[in-house]
């Protein structure tokens, strides 16, 4: 089974990873897991005067906080996990990746970071759900 695995690294990104490792069938030889986190864009403007090396760094940099402490959980878990970073709108990019990827389950946290964008705009969990069609495993 190949597993998305979206992260961004709030509470309930570490739900999930517990969530997950806490049910030993999903963790058995031949199941592929994928860890995506998406950062948001720099704005054009900003990305017009910046190094394009520079922007890579600060883009690496932002995905490391995030996988750092995963690998570190997973690791501990003797779970090898793939991690992939991606620029975009994270709920776009999370759906797209999950059905051109062939993932069989795409699992994510109910919440995730700016509760109050997600009072206004709507979750991003809400987005991922509605735009795409993989199994997805909401985890609270």
């Amino acid at each position: 089974m190949k597993i998305l695995v979206a992260a961004d690294g709030s509470p309930y990104t570490k739900h999930m990873v517990a969530y997950l490792a806490a049910h030993a069938e999903w963790l058995v030889a031949g199941h592929d897991i994928t860890v995506i986190t998406v950062s948001p864009p720099v704005p054009p403007r900003a990305t017009a005067m910046l190094d394009k090396e520079l922007l890579k760094s600060y883009y690496d940099d932002e995905a490391e906080k995030i996988f750092k402490p995963l690998r570190t959980f997973l690791g501990k878990q003797g779970v090898d996990a793939n991690f992939v970073h991606k620029v975009g709108h994270a709920a776009e990019v999370i759906a797209k990746t999950a059905e051109s990827g062939d993932f069989d389950l795409l699992m994510l946290g109910s919440h995730g970071h700016g509760a109050l964008t997600n009072l206004v705009m709507g979750s991003v969990a809400t987005k991922v759900i509605a735009g795409c069609k993989v199994p997805t495993l909401l985890v609270r």
